[in-house]
């Protein structure tokens, strides 16, 4: 298993524990450090904007649930062509916008060449 693989390993572990605590904000938090991690792995990046739409379900958030419905087929077919580096996956952002990747993530993300 590879540094990057872990590092969405334990975001994913963080997100799904605060997930069943009821923790939504911290679980959609955690979701979106993975999707940083994810992108560029198509089931990783699928596996995120999965995840963030069952929050979306249980938030009862009309405009999250859309959102990651598009993010889904986006990252289903796209995930290898282009990504917008350090876009955090909610439908509170564009999805094409780039942003800046926290610094203990880009050192994960440099170490595996993704």
């Amino acid at each position: 298993m590879t540094r990057l693989d872990q590092a969405f390993a334990q975001e994913w572990d963080l997100a799904q524990a605060a997930r069943r605590g009821g923790d939504l904000e911290r679980a959609f938090h955690h979701l979106e450090r993975a999707h940083i991690l994810g992108q560029r792995r198509t089931w990783l990046h699928v596996k995120s904007h999965l995840a963030m739409l069952q929050i979306g379900w249980q938030r009862r958030d009309g405009r999250e649930i859309r959102g990651q419905a598009a993010r889904i087929v986006a990252a289903a077919l796209f995930s290898r062509l282009w990504v917008p580096v350090g876009n955090t996956g909610g439908a509170n952002v564009p999805a094409t916008q780039p942003m800046p990747v926290p610094p203990d993530l880009q050192a994960v993300i440099d170490e595996q060449g993704a």
